[in-house]
């Protein structure tokens, strides 16, 4: 296998007149994995699956995860979303397949926390000269900072003012899509690599944030976002007014609830539907928007699901503009949540300081030209909808009271905490902060990685060490022994099997909705994978006498269309060039140019069977710790 810098791949045979391979280039041929904000290698651990290598898959899936198990349930799974597989048909079923792997390997299987201490990543070797670390928060980003640095072993200590750990996950996701023992065995195990968690604890009230400045050698900020934004209108004071912050925090917790019989939720995202769900039963967005975060859907689900009442949603949108989970979206309308779309709020209306209706007017618009969010209002349109409680899912809010009048943070307009986007350091010295309180509100991935890109700076600050670059590797597959199943067809036939669901009549108390797949299901949706870490290059070789002769078998060859042998003479001239895949060309020249579309290749490999000068080569590219792992995964190959 060739080894490969960080930057590029050079060169390994200047003679021979190869041509360097962009990492970069090769990386956005791996969307899943460049999606993730955390770097897993999805297309690896469900091709895994496919083969019946689950402690394979495990490794990959929980390596660079600290919250493995809990992404298995509740990722926005942004890798879905970048698969190639939607190009052909539907994207692969990446976060089901994750909790496929860790309900066998992970924190909640039969294994024991010292065997999957094995597994884990390490960032860097334990530090000779420990520092302690006080972290603020115990959501996703506190946690997996918390994770790492106590894996490069440093003292740390997680301060937090809730009676149970977890953040949002805990307080903000209901526990029929998150069960509560499923995070705490999460928070077990980083307990188990030697931090510290206090709750109960309020800094600036308990514990003075000026004091954790003197007692400890470094600090990181993520108290998340814990107040519900509420909107601008008359009548927001009436009793029976509520944030889904407020409602689902108290729900969550087991604290009583009053709500009326007819609820309405204000909102239309992930959060809002569970809140509405929640609502009539007493919970991850694919959009990281702050607006539209995952308030709506979680409140409209709680209030639906838990109290059986009568509960409708209103949201800006439509249909197709909603932000919310398409998945959510149908799971909420079977359980019972109307929602009436193209509508804005104007006013809260009250009788004897009681909400009984919100005053709403239709929406035209909710973008402008340029997409951008500008709704606009249909005047004379005012209707009233009939309420007694009322849930607002527009947002959050992050709360730093507790820093003191005298913090000295360089704060956003928006009120969080101004950071250098890549060590996540703050304005003062030593305090670094992500997640929410940095970003505003944030999907679980997103402030998992931020805990881990923390941890690493505060590592390099406390101890002055920092990460030598990724070396990743290429290995070339022998072209006649290059035997991708997709090469026959299959690509063609395998339908994306949908996750199995509770009966809508079993959907009862805080029994989980999705019920997971089978051994068989999950290996054919696993096969599905198109193996995106392999790569067709084409490279001409004087030495060898393998340039391309411009045969045009490759694009006769190949099954999907993506590889196109065009003439100089059609791609030059004042009409501007030739599109080509969706590009606009104008190049000059009487030769031919060969073009590809990664985004439609299958990675069968015919087009290098056919090629006659053998120009055209299969490659796969690695990290360069995965490669003898990655021979297991092509065995198909």
């Amino acid at each position: 296998m060739q080894a490969l810098s960080e930057k590029s791949v050079p060169t390994p045979d200047p003679a021979a007149g190869l041509h360097p391979v962009s990492l970069e280039w090769l990386a956005t041929n791996l969307p899943c994995r460049d999606a993730c904000p955390v770097g897993t290698h999805a297309g690896g651990y469900v091709s895994f699956i496919a083969q019946g290598l689950y402690k394979e898959a495990y490794f990959l899936a929980r390596r660079p995860n600290p919250f493995a198990s809990i992404c298995g349930l509740v990722c926005a799974h942004p890798c879905e979303a970048a698969c190639r597989r939607q190009y052909l048909d539907k994207p692969v079923s990446i976060r089901a397949l994750k909790r496929f792997v860790t309900e066998r390997f992970g924190v909640e299987s039969e294994h024991t926390f010292e065997e999957i201490e094995q597994v884990i990543d390490r960032p860097r070797p334990k530090a000779e000269q420990p520092g302690r670390v006080a972290i603020i928060g115990a959501g996703p980003a506190g946690l997996a900072c918390a994770h790492d640095l106590a894996i490069m072993g440093h003292k740390v200590v997680v301060f937090d003012a809730a009676s149970v750990a977890g953040g949002m996950m805990r307080m903000g996701i209901p526990e029929y899509r998150l069960p509560r023992e499923l995070i705490q065995c999460e928070v077990d195990f980083i307990e188990h690599l030697g931090v510290e968690i206090r709750l109960g604890v309020e800094i600036g009230k308990d514990v003075l944030f000026s004091s954790l400045r003197k007692d400890y050698d470094s600090i990181f900020l993520a108290p998340g976002c814990r107040r519900g934004r509420g909107l601008n209108l008359p009548g927001m004071e009436a009793d029976g007014v509520l944030t889904a912050i407020d409602f689902l925090v108290e729900v969550n917790l087991g604290i009583p609830v009053t709500i009326g019989e007819e609820v309405v939720v204000v909102g239309g995202g992930n959060v809002a539907f569970d809140v509405a769900r929640s609502a009539r039963r007493f919970g991850g967005t694919s959009v990281p928007d702050e607006l539209h975060h995952n308030l709506m859907l979680d409140t409209a689900r709680t209030a639906a699901r838990t109290l059986g009442k009568k509960v409708t949603m209103v949201t800006l949108e439509s249909e197709e503009e909603l932000p919310a989970d398409p998945e959510e979206v149908v799971e909420g309308r079977e359980e019972g949540v109307t929602i009436i779309h193209r509508r804005m709020p104007r006013a809260v209306l009250d009788a004897e300081g009681k909400v009984r209706a919100l005053q709403t007017v239709d929406v035209s618009r909710v973008f402008d030209d340029e997409g951008r969010f500008d709704p606009q209002t249909i005047e004379g349109t005012e209707r009233e909808l009939k309420c007694d409680t009322l849930i607002f899912a527009v947002g959050q809010l992050s709360d730093l009271s507790f820093l003191g009048e005298e913090h000295g943070f360089e704060l956003t307009p928006r009120g969080t905490l101004v950071v250098d986007k890549q060590s996540l350091s703050t304005s003062v010295e030593g305090v670094y902060a992500g997640g929410d309180a940095a970003f505003g509100p944030r999907i679980i991935i997103e402030a998992v990685a931020e805990g881990k890109r923390a941890a690493l700076s505060m590592d390099t600050y406390l101890t002055g060490r920092r990460t030598a670059p990724a070396v990743y590797s290429m290995r070339r597959f022998d072209t006649f022994g290059y035997a991708h199943p997709f090469a026959y067809g299959d690509y063609e036939t395998l339908e994306r099997a949908e996750v199995p669901m509770l009966e809508l009549g079993a959907r009862t108390g805080q029994a989980q909705v999705e019920s997971g797949y089978s051994e068989a299901e999950a290996r054919q949706e696993g096969a599905r994978c198109l193996h995106c870490w392999i790569n067709t290059i084409f490279d001409s070789r004087p030495a060898s006498g393998s340039e391309c002769v411009q045969c045009g078998g490759c694009s006769d060859v190949c099954p999907v269309d993506c590889i196109s042998l065009v003439h100089g003479s059609r791609l030059s001239g004042a009409d501007g060039g030739q599109v080509i895949h969706g590009q606009v060309l104008n190049l000059s020249g009487t030769g031919a140019v060969l073009f590809k579309d990664e985004t439609r290749c299958i990675r069968c490999g015919l087009c290098a069977r056919r090629c006659p000068v053998g120009c055209i080569t299969m490659q796969g590219f690695y990290k360069q710790d995965e490669g003898a792992l990655f021979k297991l995964c092509e065995r198909v190959l």
